[in-house]
């Protein structure tokens, strides 16, 4: 094995990221202010951002071979909701946009969007919010026809809240929450997957800083609908391996921590490919990466999705390891520093 590659990352700079695409709304489906944050500040780096169709986003960095093309890729897109009906007192029914369970965003504050760009706060809240109130608000179950959204307007009726421009169909984003504490650790929502185009950004910072050609052809994909299961379900032909990067499940049963870069050997959707995955487990022992290996059995990524898309790829999972997916997640700066280290590792000598 050749000497570690042992890259200088600009850690401030992958954090600072990180903290600007969590400040975003950008739940699937309602990704277009994000994607333009990523075509201005890629183009700082001197990178150009192509969009899709579909809206993904995709950069390309030339490497030493053209004929051999790896993919990378990470999601943009969070879990939201959307307006399912305005009820007749004035408060919202929604719809979730992505899989979560419905305690997780109780009493959690809200934006909704209207299609006239019109922007109100909210509070999501059980039908029995008050213990005061309703006798069985402890036991009250918290699925989708018990929960609701209060707005932060003087509304009362169906009719006033229309009156807002309030309408079925409009997005539901959830406050972040975002705290970066001194020590490193990272807390706040949508860390799945912010975490890990942040750190793609530290790793695109890296190749251009360094002047540095990678030994093959690089495309970024940015996807906008991972989380509703078809993000990345096209992908370019000439594409032969794809490295989905998003965050790595941690409980009981599972080895990682928010610390180490999270290896995944399978998901629901069966193994990913046995040489990449043993490839970027070597390069993390010799680059001294602290990681771990894992299965997700409740788990699926957009290299999932590519392959059930139809893509003739080998395709691997990483990421950094985060703490309560799908609520209130935490991380640490190191996991998404040693992400990027990692991809480097790989794309320098493949």
């Amino acid at each position: 094995m050749t000497s570690p590659l042992k890259p200088q990352l600009n850690r401030e700079y992958i954090v600072n990221q990180l903290e600007a695409l969590l400040g975003i709304p950008s739940p699937s489906g309602y990704c277009m202010a994000i994607m333009k944050y990523m075509k201005d500040e890629v183009g700082k780096l001197g990178y150009k951002l192509e969009m899709t169709p579909k809206g993904n986003g995709m950069i390309t960095i030339p490497g030493q071979m053209a004929d051999q093309v790896i993919g990378i890729s990470a999601h943009l897109d969070t879990l939201g909701a959307m307006v399912r009906s305005i009820k007749p007192s004035g408060m919202i029914r929604f719809t979730p946009i992505g899989s979560y369970a419905m305690h997780t965003v109780e009493g959690e504050y809200c934006r909704i969007h209207t299609r006239d760009n019109r922007t109100y706060e909210g509070t999501v809240l059980s039908t029995k919010a008050s213990v005061h109130v309703y006798t069985d608000a402890r036991d009250w179950k918290r699925e989708e026809a018990n929960m609701e959204i209060r707005i932060d307007e003087t509304v009362k009726s169906k009719e006033e809240t229309g009156k807002l421009g309030i309408a079925a169909g409009d997005f539901i984003s959830w406050e972040p929450r975002t705290r970066i504490l001194p020590n490193g650790w990272i807390k706040s929502r949508h860390l799945d997957d912010k975490a890990s185009v942040a750190a793609l950004f530290g790793f695109m910072e890296w190749l251009k800083r360094e002047g540095v050609v990678p030994s093959c052809t690089i495309k970024l994909i940015f996807s906008t609908y991972e989380e509703v299961g078809h993000g990345s379900s096209f992908i370019p032909a000439d594409i032969t391996e794809l490295i989905a990067v998003d965050m790595g499940a941690l409980g009981d049963d599972l080895s990682a921590t928010e610390r180490d870069v999270s290896i995944c050997a399978k998901d629901s959707t069966g193994p990913y490919d046995y040489n990449m995955t043993s490839r970027l487990i070597e390069l993390a022992k010799r680059e001294e990466l602290p990681y771990a290996v894992d299965i997700y059995p409740h788990y699926g990524s957009d290299a999932s999705a590519a392959l059930r898309g139809g893509s003739n790829i080998r395709a691997a999972l990483i990421g950094p390891g985060v703490h309560a997916s799908h609520g209130m997640e935490r991380t640490h700066a190191d996991a998404v520093v040693n992400t990027a280290a990692l991809l480097l590792a790989y794309v320098m000598e493949s």
